[in-house]
Parts: C-alpha cells; sequence; structure tokens
C-alpha cells in the first residue's frame, strides 16, 4: 500500500489546483471559479468535457456573478456547446444565471460571505443549495470537500467513490466503517504520513479519482458479462 502522500504524488490532489484555482487565496473570486467548476462536474458527464467546458468560461472571462450575468444565457449556451457540454446545455445556462442573480442578490455575489453567514456545515450546504435550482447534494459534496480545511464549516461526508477507493486500497481494512467513521480514520492516516490537516483534500481528490478509475473497470467488466452472456 503506497502511502497517502505518494497517493496525491500519483493521482494528482484537488481538482481546482489541476485547473488553476487557488482555493485558499484571500480573493473570494477563487471560490467562485471552483463553484462554477463543481456545477460543471456535477452533471452526469465525463470529467474531460466538464474540464474541458470550464476552460472554455476561463478563456473567455467569464469567472465572476457579474460576467456570467452579463454573457446571457446565450452567450452561456456557446460556451456550453464549445467545451462540448452539449447535452445539459439549455438547462446549465439556466441554472448558472439562477446562481448568479440570487449570489448577487443575497451576498453581494461573495461565497464566502455566504459562508460566513451559514450558522454550520448543514446550515452552509442549505444556502448553496438555496442559491438555485439543479445545486443538490452531488455539486454541494464536490465544492464543499475541496474546500475542506479552508472554509470552517466546509464538512461534507466522505465521497462514496472515495471510500471505495480507500477500502480497495487498503487504507480502510474494514468495510463495515460508516462514511464519517472511515472520513476520520482517513484524516489520520494523512496526519500519520506527516502531512497537514488542511491538505486532506488533496487525498480525498486522489481516492476520488482512483475511485472513478474503478468503477470504469466494473462498468467494463459487466458490459463484458452481458456480451458474453448474449
Amino acid at each position: 500500500m503506497i502511502s497517502p502522500a505518494e497517493m496525491v504524488r500519483s493521482h494528482g490532489g484537488r481538482y481546482a489546483t489541476a485547473l488553476g484555482i487557488d482555493l485558499a487565496a484571500a480573493d473570494s473570486g477563487e471560490r467562485f471559479k471552483w463553484f462554477i467548476a463543481a456545477i460543471l462536474f456535477g452533471t452526469r458527464i465525463s470529467e474531460l468535457l466538464a474540464t474541458r467546458t470550464w476552460r472554455e468560461f476561463a478563456a473567455h472571462g467569464v469567472l465572476t456573478p457579474q460576467r456570467v450575468l452579463d454573457t446571457g444565457w446565450d452567450g452561456l449556451v456557446a460556451i456550453l456547446d464549445a467545451g462540448g457540454y452539449v447535452r445539459y446545455n439549455f438547462k446549465t445556462a439556466t441554472k448558472l444565471l439562477t446562481v448568479c442573480s440570487n449570489l448577487l442578490r443575497d451576498y453581494a455575489g461573495d461565497l464566502d460571505k455566504l459562508h460566513a453567514t451559514a450558522q454550520d456545515p448543514h446550515d452552509l450546504e442549505t444556502r448553496l443549495k438555496a442559491l438555485g435550482k439543479g445545486i443538490g447534494d452531488t455539486t454541494v459534496a464536490i465544492f464543499l470537500r475541496e474546500l475542506r480545511g479552508i472554509w470552517s464549516k466546509a464538512a461534507p461526508p466522505l465521497s462514496p467513490l472515495a471510500l471505495a477507493a480507500a477500502q480497495q486500497l487498503g487504507y480502510l481494512r474494514d468495510n463495515r466503517h460508516a462514511i464519517d467513521q472511515a472520513l476520520a480514520r482517513l484524516q489520520q492516516k494523512w496526519a500519520s504520513d506527516g502531512q497537514a490537516a488542511d491538505d486532506f483534500a488533496d487525498f480525498e481528490a486522489a481516492l476520488v479519482r482512483e475511485g472513478l478509475r474503478l468503477r470504469r473497470v466494473e462498468s467494463h467488466h459487466r458490459r463484458s458479462l452481458k456480451k458474453e452472456a448474449a
């Protein structure tokens, strides 16, 4: 079993970092950039297409709530199409406009203000979902897991993908662990490896990547079995 630090080196850390986003920066705009990415990643679409589409937003400079509104529905659809996000282009354009309008109205366009206003982790998740229809559990979990250790109230459950990978790789030897217990065990392993607690999200992201790989392998295996049985 490789160490948690080696896991991050081999699989990569935070998805936000791979996009060039500095979540720990003083500028709250960095958190908003990741929020756009989380919305894109939160749909049933490939990581490649979601990443490509986010880079289209970056190339067009559409990375603030006001710029999203100024771009308008037609402009957003064009950006989504350019990134290959055609399956959910109309719905996502509408979602982004609603989210940004509500964020500007309720929190002056600042996600850090939303976090400061939230009473606790549950209230934080509720406020994020209230920004617009379509901001559900998956999007919020993706967004908050990378802010674990940066926002004090960012405390989402461990990703099921990360849990599956941790069990497969031997970081968790008892498959009966509940999600919250598994999270605590993995955080302990990260700390025991000499890593900073604030950087645990890098380990979780690496486990998510491995979990996605395992899911693809399993899906391919099931398809192969179906073909053999046909």
